[in-house]
């Protein structure tokens, strides 16, 4: 049997790179055993510290020509966020919770999305529906997605679905979420030792918005400041990128994870575009956005409404 490739997004968050390995325990729980975690990316912090946590190995880079392979996705959709030969590959399922945009098959395929927090939600439904096993490190890192996308249940796109799932996944894992969940996030929100690159790519996404594409870079931090004092820095490195990828806008959002509040900096001949999407003006490419945490729910609907 030929190798089934799951993997997540480009520049891979926890979710990401979870949902993969989960995805492909609950394939070969289904019998196919050939079902392989990849990524196409490099690990952050928080994700590192999540896999060590649990003693979970990191997936492989994903390097393969996929043409003509089976494939499952998760925790994406969009081609211009997934490996670069998507459009040649035989996607079997899909596995989401983010808008379904510029997504096209050949044939038939399973495809789950739900308006859920995290992809880790709907794969222990997954589970919970077939009476599959979920192992103790199986539950760590459902845990870990589920802490990280909702930040530890205090993202809007956090839904009850995802704290009752969590809840129970913490009992099987045997950790405490909050003590957990804190501690995971935090190893994932110091930015003193992250070069402006790393800052940029390591939670970053494409978006085609109306006749623009738009590349948003989210990196959380305890310390809002402790970013901004590097703009100049973070200013040059976002143009570089956008003279050498075409991004026509390119937004870095600082998320407080502890006060729930955003900074952006936005560069691009639109930028001006990008502050009316938030109602505001932005002040030397920049604007306080107050209870603004998530990039799926408040940051890419306004700005897709106002670029559209």
């Amino acid at each position: 049997m030929m190798t089934t490739y799951i993997f997540g997004h480009q520049n891979p968050d926890t979710d990401a790179i979870c949902s993969a390995i989960i995805m492909a325990d609950f394939e070969q729980q289904h019998g196919n055993k050939e079902a392989k975690a990849f990524r196409i990316g490099e690990l952050g912090p928080e994700t590192q510290y999540a896999l060590d946590y649990f003693n979970v190995e990191v997936p492989e880079l994903l390097t393969d020509d996929l043409t003509g392979k089976d494939v499952i996705l998760v925790d994406h959709n969009e081609f211009q966020q997934s490996a670069k030969t998507i459009e040649k590959a035989k996607i079997n399922h899909v596995i989401d919770h983010h808008r379904i945009s510029n997504f096209e098959t050949a044939g038939p395929l399973y495809y789950r999305a739900e308006p859920v927090g995290c992809t880790a939600t709907i794969l222990y439904k997954m589970y919970n529906e077939r009476n599959y096993e979920i192992r103790p490190e199986i539950a760590g890192l459902m845990v870990s997605a589920i802490v990280s996308d909702s930040l530890l249940f205090k993202s809007p796109t956090c839904t009850e679905q995802d704290v009752n799932a969590a809840k129970a996944l913490a009992k099987i894992a045997d950790v405490n979420l909050e003590e957990y969940g804190l501690n995971m996030l935090k190893a994932g929100a110091s930015t003193t030792n992250k070069t402006e690159d790393s800052i940029l790519n390591t939670d970053a996404k494409s978006f085609s918005m109306g006749e623009h594409t738009v590349r948003i870079a989210q990196v959380n931090t305890v310390d809002i400041d402790e970013v901004i004092v590097r703009q100049e820095a973070l200013e040059n490195a976002m143009n570089k990128a956008s003279a050498e990828n075409g991004y026509d806008i390119f937004v870095l959002v600082i998320t407080d994870i502890l006060n729930s509040n955003s900074k952006i900096i936005v560069v691009g001949a639109e930028k001006d575009k990008v502050g009316e999407a938030f109602n505001t003006a932005l002040d030397n490419n920049t604007a306080f956005l107050p209870g603004v945490v998530s990039r799926k729910k408040q940051i890419v609907p306004p700005i897709t409404e106002a670029l559209s």
